[in-house]
């Protein structure tokens, strides 16, 4: 009868180190050439899409141009053309500047505040119950929703916009900070109250730390949410109201803008009138203008003066 054949190890020379086992093939790695042309090919692609979008002219070009019609006006609001400075005197960087700065400060405020109050909240117990409802009320609401509110308290200047920054800031980062404070290790903390830490230190030498990670993911939040609500502060549009400013020709062509219905006819005032009125009572409510022009003054400046050479 054959014997069974002997077990490798069996075989093996006395103190030689045992044959490793066969593991699984390692996948190969993609190359990082192959990892900084996957974004440049995803570009390619959506660039090549827009263009054939825009060239099916479903649309109008004044609501979906090509991308070269777009690159041509971003080099034209980056330099001087024609003795024209950038966008209404302005090179695209300074208004990139102004956004950056108007973030910095506004969601800056909020980030502060909300770390404070959810410091407080966090650590004294009554406190959390007095605040949270209506912190979470107010992350429920969507920024642009009271930004309107805030022009008619605060006028037209910058205030609105910070102000509009630093409300959606804040309650992310308030609700993090309370939750991750809430959820220190209590073995820390009472080890340390052990060992004769005040209160403060208590909070500066153990709670402080272990929350860092969750209040720097609420900061992360609120600077996310601060961007889309300067975005929409900015253009000064929603879904709400999308409609509206298409009707007041927002989105109109030059053909469209010469056009009677648009600029209106002798002794018959076109909608530009109409909504240049409505801009001026309001600038009077707001005391940045002592009266409104008439509708009178509006008709004979756009009507009976006759068109800017431009537009002829």
């Amino acid at each position: 009868m054959p014997s069974a054949p002997a077990a490798p190890e069996l075989l093996a020379e006395p103190g030689a180190a045992p044959a490793a086992a066969p593991g699984p093939a390692r996948r190969r790695r993609p190359s990082a050439l192959w990892r900084l042309a996957l974004p440049f090919g995803s570009l390619l692609l959506f660039l090549a899409l827009w263009q054939a979008v825009a060239a099916a002219g479903t649309w109008s070009e004044t609501l979906v141009p090509p991308p070269a019609k777009v690159w041509d006006a971003f080099l034209a609001v980056s330099s001087t053309r024609d003795g024209v400075r950038g966008y209404n005197g302005t090179y695209l960087v300074e208004h990139l500047g102004i956004s950056l700065r108007r973030i910095a400060f506004g969601a800056g405020v909020g980030i502060g505040l909300g770390v404070l109050l959810g410091l407080v909240m966090g650590t004294v117990r009554w406190v959390r119950p007095l605040f949270e409802p209506w912190i979470s009320f107010l992350w429920t609401l969507p920024p642009p929703a009271y930004f309107s509110l805030l022009i008619v308290w605060l006028g037209i200047d910058e205030e609105p916009e910070i102000t509009l920054l630093a409300v959606a800031a804040f309650p992310p980062v308030a609700v993090a900070t309370t939750a991750a404070v809430a959820a220190a290790p209590r073995q820390l903390v009472e080890a340390a109250r052990a060992l004769g830490a005040s209160r403060w230190e208590v909070v500066k030498e153990v709670v402080l730390p272990s929350a860092l990670p969750e209040t720097f993911t609420g900061v992360r939040l609120a600077v996310g949410v601060a961007y889309s609500s300067l975005v929409a502060a900015e253009l000064g549009i929603s879904l709400a109201d999308a409609k509206a400013q298409l009707s007041q020709g927002v989105f109109l062509t030059p053909e469209e803008v010469a056009s009677a219905d648009w600029l209106g006819s002798e002794g018959k005032p076109g909608k530009l009138a109409a909504y240049l009125t409505d801009t001026g009572k309001f600038l009077a409510g707001q005391k940045q203008i002592d009266a409104a022009p008439s509708a009178a003054t509006l008709r004979d400046a756009l009507y009976l003066k006759g068109l800017p050479d431009g537009l002829k």
